[in-house]
């Protein structure tokens, strides 16, 4: 198992709004290094959950849950997302 890290702002996406949905897709990724390293995510990996800008903390730790696949968000194939729960 790894741990990995992803982060979102607050405003935009929360902890408490993935509690609250109990799982998502994290998708819109359009960084190279972020998205090699969710190619790499395994099904169990855990993830720490960081929210920048507002408190920049770790505020909670979730598990990846479906390995990476085509980011719905977009048809250009080169883009993928996870889908994780807390």
């Amino acid at each position: 198992m790894a741990y990995w890290l992803v982060k979102s702002e607050p405003s935009t996406y929360s902890w408490d709004d993935l509690v609250k949905e109990k799982q998502t897709t994290w998708s819109g990724i359009r960084n190279y290094a972020a998205r090699l390293h969710l190619r790499n995510m395994k099904k169990g990996d855990e993830v720490l959950f960081y929210h920048s800008n507002e408190g920049t903390d770790i505020v909670g730790i979730a598990k990846v849950t479906k390995e990476f696949y085509q980011d719905p968000t977009t048809e250009d194939d080169r883009w993928v997302a996870v889908d994780l729960k807390p």
